[in-house]
């Protein structure tokens, strides 16, 4: 049924659920695996010059975390005998970066990772999870 599923991750215990359901999917589907995180672009100010950070050195920070991110995300998989394709990408919209990452990749299914919050903390929170499934077209199973 499913070809092609990406399982976004930041690394959280909550996303660690869902790349279990998403390994999981693809070994009973038969299906490739991918693996994307999205990194935070560099937070110029116009309003200080006086950065904390040196721009590069945030940059390779931010590499370095995704990075070792979609390496967790591969080594399960490997774990249970399946390949999988990790990307890291710089957005300042994860929820965007995500959409446009699957539409670009062939994805049929999104597997994301929920905290369940409800009431004004998700209304004030937000969610990339609920972003993602109310700009998206595609399927996207929840993992709470």
């Amino acid at each position: 049924m499913f070809k092609r599923i990406l399982v976004p991750t930041d690394g959280s215990d909550i996303t660690a659920k869902a790349v279990t359901t998403a390994v999981q999917l693809a070994q009973v589907h038969g299906a490739q695996l991918l693996t994307l995180s999205v990194m935070e672009p560099f937070p110029y100010s116009a309003v200080s010059e006086i950065q904390p950070v040196p721009p590069q050195e945030f940059i390779d920070a931010q590499q370095r975390v995704a990075s070792q991110r979609v390496e967790a995300v591969c080594a399960a998989a490997a774990a249970q005998g399946m390949a999988c394709k990790g990307h890291t990408i710089e957005a300042l919209h994860a929820w965007e970066a995500i959409i446009d990452h699957a539409k670009s990749e062939g994805v049929d299914l999104i597997v994301m990772a929920s905290h369940g919050r409800r009431g004004v903390a998700a209304l004030l929170l937000g969610s990339e999870t609920q972003k993602v499934l109310t700009h998206t077209e595609l399927p996207v199973l929840v993992v709470k």
